[in-house]
């Protein structure tokens, strides 16, 4: 494989929201899915964002559990896997969170069309990886990933990032965790956002396992591909 095996880990409501209408973070689960969620951002080469989760909940993606940060180190690792943000126009924040917290790698993924000056800031704090035109290549990106040792990697969204992923078809299993709980609203980021699949173009999926946990259930599923396919 040209590119890393991809996950997409998300948390959303009943209704397939992220977040509410003022795209603001909400608890959707509890904490045996957050351990769960430090497990596997532990056990993975690198966690993906898109620039929106970064602008709108600003997180760290580091591993919160001191036992699992320590089980990296002394694998050779850095205590947290490398941190992606696919930021087409550089817009990252140079005071974000994930350049404040834990050691390990940060990589921004930029247009060649994202403005000179904000690209040279975030040189001085991350690794710049430039792809794509106006908007970021996702398929060169992987391929890219891959070429520096980069052979599992989470997405963690959001809506429009697990879109571009998916449309891509670059992501081979999908874990969420659905809550127990109504969010509503047009506006509220769903899963995947973007332009969405016409009805000869739509996106098969297998499950793999049904498990409740606490007040909800998770979901794991792999991608077969689209529906259609060959017909």
């Amino acid at each position: 494989m040209d590119r890393p095996f991809i996950i997409i880990n998300s948390a959303m409501s009943a209704d397939g929201k992220l977040s509410t209408k003022e795209r603001k973070q909400v608890r959707i689960s509890g904490k045996l899915d957050f351990e769960r969620m430090d497990e596997l951002r532990a056990r993975t080469d690198a966690i993906m964002v898109g620039i929106g989760t970064v602008l709108s909940d600003d997180p760290s993606l580091t591993v919160k559990s001191p036992e699992r940060k320590a089980a990296r180190r002394a694998a050779g690792k850095n205590e947290n896997p490398a941190r992606i943000i696919v930021d087409s126009s550089a817009r990252t924040p140079i005071n974000s969170d994930i350049f404040k917290k834990g050691e390990g790698t940060r990589i921004i993924a930029v247009s060649n069309s994202a403005p000179a000056g904000n690209v040279e800031k975030l040189e001085k704090q991350a690794l710049v990886i430039k792809t794509g035109n106006d908007k970021v290549d996702l398929s060169e990106l992987a391929g890219k990933l891959k070429e520096i040792g980069i052979n599992t990697l989470m997405v963690e969204g959001g809506a429009t990032l697990n879109w571009g992923m998916l449309s891509a078809g670059l992501v081979d299993e999908i874990y969420t965790f659905v809550g127990n709980l109504i969010i509503g609203g047009a506006t509220a980021p769903t899963f995947t956002d973007g332009e969405g699949f016409s009805e000869a173009e739509l996106l098969g999926l297998e499950l793999i396992s049904a498990e409740k946990i606490e007040e909800g259930v998770l979901l794991k599923w792999k991608v077969k591909g689209k529906r259609n396919k060959g017909l």
